[in-house]
This record gives structure tokens, C-alpha cells and sequence, in this order.
């Protein structure tokens, strides 16, 4: 689509009123609220370029999540292979204990996101489109390219771990 174009603007406009949505979505799946940025802005980018793949007719969001969780999945692969590399420079915060990092692991929310970083990758996803983002199991399974009983399932998956996590009885 060349700039400019009422479809581009269009396009930019949805984009645009999905960004809440996808951020979340970005900082549940991501491992800290940096990568959770990191991984929206690529997902931006990916969606602006490649605006000319979105299908008319669906869902920008859902084709959102979906760039969001393959981006995400290339990153996670491309660490595995490469592991944990710090820089010289932040390597003098390694030592001691952040006052801050202390203070939100006492909140109630510091343990709902490590128990929900506890969750498999697919589950993950599957759960943060439902129970955060409120898409329905129908939208979720066509965002993921899943049946919807996979979704079904890894929400119950993720809703026992987290529960396990969180030392719920329930």
C-alpha cells in the first residue's frame, strides 16, 4: 500500500487503537517490561511493514498477537541457542539486591506475573488473550491458528499451574 493512502491510514489507525492490548499481551508473554516493549515495538514495525498481508476482514488485534507470539518465539529460540550474555557495563548491578526489585516482589501482582511467567509459552498466550484481553476461546483459537479445545486446554494447563504457583487451594 503506498503512504498516504485512506487504506494505510486506516490501517495505522487500527493499529494504533490495538497498542494497549498488544502491550499487554507483549509484557505477559516477554520476560521482563523491557523485552515486553522490545517485542511491541518489533511487532509494530512487522505490521507496518508487511500491512499488505493483513487479510480484510479480520481482526488487526488477533493478527497482532500473532506476529507478537512468533517474534517472541524467534527471540526465545535465538537465546536458547546463544544463553545468557551480560554486558561488562551492568555487570556491577549483578552484586547485592535492588531496593526496588525487593519491593515489588512483596506485591500481590510481582507474584501473579512470576507465577504467570512460570507457564509455558503456549499456554501463556492462550491464557493472556482470554483472561486478560477477554477475546472469547473462539477469537483466541483463530489468533493462534488452533483448534479451539487446544485453547480450552491450555488455559486449564495454565490456570493449574498458576493456582500450584500461587499456593491457591482453588
Amino acid at each position: 500500500m503506498p503512504d498516504g493512502t485512506k487504506a494505510t491510514e486506516s490501517m495505522r489507525a487500527a493499529i494504533i487503537a490495538a497498542l494497549p492490548r498488544l502491550r499487554r499481551f507483549c509484557h505477559a508473554m516477554a520476560a521482563s517490561t523491557a523485552d515486553g516493549d522490545d517485542l511491541m515495538q518489533s511487532t509494530v514495525e512487522k505490521a507496518l511493514a508487511h500491512c499488505d498481508q493483513f487479510r480484510e476482514g479480520s481482526r488487526i488485534d488477533s493478527w497482532m498477537y500473532r506476529i507478537a507470539q512468533n517474534l517472541h518465539i524467534d527471540r526465545s529460540r535465538s537465546s536458547r541457542r546463544r544463553g545468557t550474555v551480560v554486558p561488562v557495563e551492568d555487570a556491577h548491578d549483578l552484586i547485592g539486591d535492588d531496593g526496588r526489585v525487593t519491593v515489588e516482589s512483596r506485591s500481590e501482582l510481582a507474584a501473579a506475573q512470576r507465577a504467570l511467567a512460570t507457564v509455558p509459552e503456549d499456554q501463556r498466550a492462550a491464557f493472556v488473550l482470554v483472561v486478560v484481553e477477554g477475546l472469547s476461546y473462539k477469537e483466541a483459537a483463530d489468533a493462534l491458528e488452533i483448534p479451539i479445545g487446544t485453547i480450552m486446554s491450555r488455559i486449564a494447563r495454565a490456570r493449574g499451574r498458576i493456582e500450584r504457583a500461587l499456593g491457591s487451594d482453588g
